[in-house]
């Protein structure tokens, strides 16, 4: 019990953080409708993992969450002078695309599981949580850099082959047309 009394105390701290987007609009709901914003923001988020299972357009839902924030929250990382935020969202966007190249491989496991959307979006918010584990930190962590460490330098020496043939070709087709 003293974990939730924890967990809802800081999410009201967080619902009430001037310096957040979404708190102008919480507290205007807030003031039209008389119900506390963490209600309000309770209700939106059931309504949303409803939605996710049984609306239309879930993809485009679930993309909005995976690409929204995160692409703000590296707008502003980049316009600040600390590192940590760079690499942070950098972090975020490695496990994103790394998740996004395995996903486009699973494409007909996806289409048997029900409530594939709501994971996924649950999944985003895991690897965006505000935390210093992270899901996009762990999993870099764990998995991605080990993998990247292993590999990095054949992939270096493919792709400085690859230029190099690029180069080979371009040159040789500019010599055709001279």
């Amino acid at each position: 019990m003293a974990r939730v009394v924890a967990i809802k105390e800081t999410l009201e701290q967080a619902l009430k953080d001037e310096s957040k987007p979404w708190t102008r609009y919480l507290a205007l709901a807030e003031k039209k409708s008389g119900l506390d914003r963490l209600y309000i923001f309770v209700a939106s988020v059931l309504f949303l993992a409803l939605y996710l299972v049984i609306g239309i357009g879930q993809q485009l839902v679930s993309n909005v969450i995976g690409f929204l924030y995160p692409a703000y929250c590296s707008m502003k990382a980049i316009e600040t002078k600390e590192k940590d935020d760079d690499t942070k969202w950098l972090t975020y966007w490695v496990v994103f695309a790394f998740f996004t190249i395995v996903e486009t491989f699973s494409d007909y496991i996806i289409g048997w599981f029900p409530v594939y959307w709501l994971a996924k979006c649950l999944f985003y918010i895991w690897l965006m949580i505000p935390t210093e584990y992270n899901g996009s930190l762990v999993l870099y962590r764990r998995i991605i850099r080990p993998r990247f460490l292993q590999y990095h330098t054949s992939v270096d020496d493919m792709l400085a082959e690859a230029k190099g043939a690029a180069l080979k070709a371009a040159g040789v087709a500019n010599a055709k047309k001279d």
